[in-house]
């Protein structure tokens, strides 16, 4: 009998990635293989996201690609969270399931397409199966989220914080790393919560017990011998216990913190956590601490009610924190989030488009003055693509697929994985160049 052959697409963040590696894992686990084409497959499953309409729509028309390629489709992910907007569209869908629900997707394939065999995971690599490069990969730690931003609808979506054991996480870990992946990209809705939901409880770790915290995690992270980055850190004041590990080299001097904004009242009409909190003194102390400390974020421009005034504090904000990377986006309205009925004025688009050519201006001039001092450094580099002897690869500073890059040329030929020392010798905006030496 011929194993049963599953199509799969994967849409939106990081942490849904991971959801699609783990369903994918116990697709190849338990025998089915995995097409690389609608047409033949035995059915497709859709990962959908669904934070923004833009998205829902990306999501949408995913579905009905696989619908009219293939017409056996399983839907799943945060769109699955709204099945009703899915029936709508899609009506023949055979079975929608929310995000993190692999039970569900599973019984839904194995209704649709039985497997050929019993389970044998020792057929499996102890990893699983990955979606990222070999060399590096998405751990996440969490689920779901205890916050309540006022555009933001993942905790309908994805429900409230759930902390998975530290042991779990750490075994996952280790797992990773002894299958050669050099860097470790840590995930979830809200990272420096870790734990918050069981009181920071204990698990067992090896020999010892370990509690269930951010600071605590990142320690032992530490201790496996990759590049640790932290993603999705919101700055809470523990956070800065973190910081002295980055200073150490124990886990990488990176943060990816979503400020969001600086207007304390657009912080307050967004309920954001900490809102309240000096986030510039608390920079200024972590670069005392970790002087080469990289800082990533997030803002949105045209926020219901925003104002001129709130946006150039925005833009005073930006000059004296001097963040290396940023990424901006224009206010777009989510069904369902409390943002929609806060009363507040929508700003125009023509504003918003306005405000975040602005924004990128300056925060193009910031980051380009920032890469040109590392002009005539030797950085680390790991590369993610090689060809021969011309590379192209990322410090400690630049996560993939969001930050900036280093283009590398050197005498002998570079893998991919390989971390190399690389001389820079020029700077743009947004990457830099030089020389393996």
């Amino acid at each position: 009998m011929n194993a049963p052959r599953v199509s799969f697409v994967s849409l939106g963040c990081p942490k849904a990635l991971v959801d699609s590696e783990r369903i994918l894992t116990r697709l190849r686990a338990e025998g089915y293989e995995i097409a690389r084409k609608h047409d033949g497959a035995d059915l497709v499953v859709v990962n959908t996201c669904g934070f923004l309409d833009s998205a829902r729509d990306e999501s949408l028309a995913a579905i009905g690609e696989a619908m009219a390629e293939n017409g056996k489709v399983i839907v799943t992910g945060c769109m699955g969270a709204t099945p009703e907007l899915i029936r709508e569209k899609h009506p023949n869908v055979l079975a929608i399931t929310g995000p993190q629900a692999y039970e569900s997707v599973m019984a839904a394939v194995h209704e649709a397409a039985p497997p050929a065999n019993e389970p044998f995971f020792d057929l499996m690599p102890p990893q699983g199966v990955k979606l990222t490069p070999r060399h590096y990969a998405y751990l996440k730690i969490s689920e779901g989220c205890n916050n309540r931003c006022s555009f933001c609808i993942i905790p309908v979506l994805r429900g409230d914080l759930v902390s998975r054991p530290v042991g779990d996480v750490l075994r996952e870990a280790e797992r990773l790393v002894k299958a050669g992946v050099k860097e470790l990209l840590v995930i979830s809705q809200d990272t420096s919560a870790y734990g918050v939901d069981v009181k920071y409880a204990t698990s067992q770790w090896h020999d010892r017990e370990i509690r269930t915290r951010f600071l605590d995690l990142a320690r032992e992270l530490g201790d496996l011998g990759a590049w640790v980055r932290m993603h999705y850190v919101y700055p809470y004041p523990h956070v800065d216990e973190v910081i002295p590990l980055m200073a150490e080299h124990k886990v990488l001097p990176y943060l990816d913190i979503p400020f969001q904004h600086a207007s304390p009242r657009v912080l307050k009409n967004m309920r954001r956590p900490a809102h309240q909190e000096k986030t510039l003194e608390r920079i200024g102390r972590w670069r005392e601490t970790c002087p080469d400390l990289a800082l990533r974020s997030t803002f949105i421009v045209g926020f219901p009610g925003e104002t001129e005034e709130d946006f150039e504090m925005l833009l005073d904000w930006l000059d004296e924190a001097r963040i290396e990377r940023a990424g901006c986006f224009k206010y777009e309205p989510v069904g369902g989030a409390r943002a929609n009925d806060l009363g507040l004025d929508a700003v125009p688009e023509e504003v918003k488009q306005s405000r975040w050519n602005r924004f990128m201006a300056r925060q193009q001039k910031i980051s380009a003055n920032l890469l040109k001092k590392k002009v005539g450094k030797r950085l680390p580099v790991i590369i993610d693509e090689a060809n021969g002897t011309i590379a192209k690869g990322r410090t400690k500073y630049d996560a993939p697929e969001i930050d900036g890059a280093v283009h590398v040329q050197s005498r002998r030929p570079l893998r991919v994985g390989d971390i190399v020392t690389v001389k820079i010798d020029e700077a743009d905006a947004y990457d830099l160049r030089g020389q393996a030496v």
